[in-house]
């Protein structure tokens, strides 16, 4: 590998000797690729030789350039391949793994929310009757499937991603707490006879806002933010 690198350090210097004469003559731009590193340089082909731009040279090998007189050096990082690795991971958007686990953490949410929407639209009783054991089970596959989807979580869009899953989630919870301890007050009957129970409250809006988001977001594979999921 060092071999390798002297000898396009060598060709590099010859580039920026030979600038004007290339001016002058029909040249082929390529891309240049170095194996253990991410990135390309900058190739011109001229009359069967190769030039490359040492300065991209430098930039996608983590190197530095140094000026001596009539000398260019480059001096190169080490190629370790766990960095390389977790660079990479870094910039990748959403795993796959995470990506699937996410959407069945939405989709989780989702029935967990319509099973409420549906005991707020009929006003059914909640607690130790059978709507607030439904509730609670519903509840518990969602946070399961949370979990699953945080075990998942590895590229930092997938940490990113996963903080606004978990946002949905606790709003949601606080939302559903809030509904279950005030079942039998003035509120509650008021939102359950309401023409448009849902569509009168605001943190009601904002978690369906959210979760409608999220949907598209993880299924697009890279990190978006929306206010409603804060």
């Amino acid at each position: 590998m060092f071999s390798i690198m002297k000898r396009l350090v060598i060709v590099g210097a010859m580039l920026l000797a030979a600038v004007m004469a290339l001016a002058q003559t029909q040249v082929q731009k390529e891309s240049l690729s170095v194996q253990g590193y991410q990135g390309q340089a900058t190739v011109i082909r001229n009359h069967g030789r190769v030039f490359v731009d040492v300065q991209d040279l430098a930039r996608i090998t983590r190197g530095s350039l140094s000026f001596e007189e009539n000398r260019i050096i480059l001096t190169l990082a080490p190629c370790d391949p766990s960095e390389l690795a977790r660079d990479t991971a870094r910039k990748s958007g959403f795993s796959l793994a995470f990506m699937r686990a996410a959407i069945e953490a939405m989709a989780s949410i989702r029935e967990w929310g319509g099973m409420l929407q549906v005991i707020v639209q009929n006003g059914y009783p909640v607690g130790k009757a059978m709507a607030g054991n439904t509730i609670r089970a519903y509840q518990g596959r969602a946070a399961d499937s949370v979990a699953l989807a945080s075990a998942a979580a590895s590229t930092d869009d997938d940490h990113r991603g996963l903080e606004l899953l978990r946002n949905e989630f606790n709003n949601l919870q606080a939302w559903a707490e809030i509904f279950v301890d005030a079942r039998n007050s003035l509120s509650v009957a008021d939102l359950s006879t309401s023409e448009n129970p849902l569509k009168d409250d605001q943190d009601a809006q904002k978690i369906i806002r959210c979760g409608q988001f999220l949907a598209q977001m993880f299924a697009g594979g890279t990190f978006q933010d929306d206010a409603a999921c804060h």
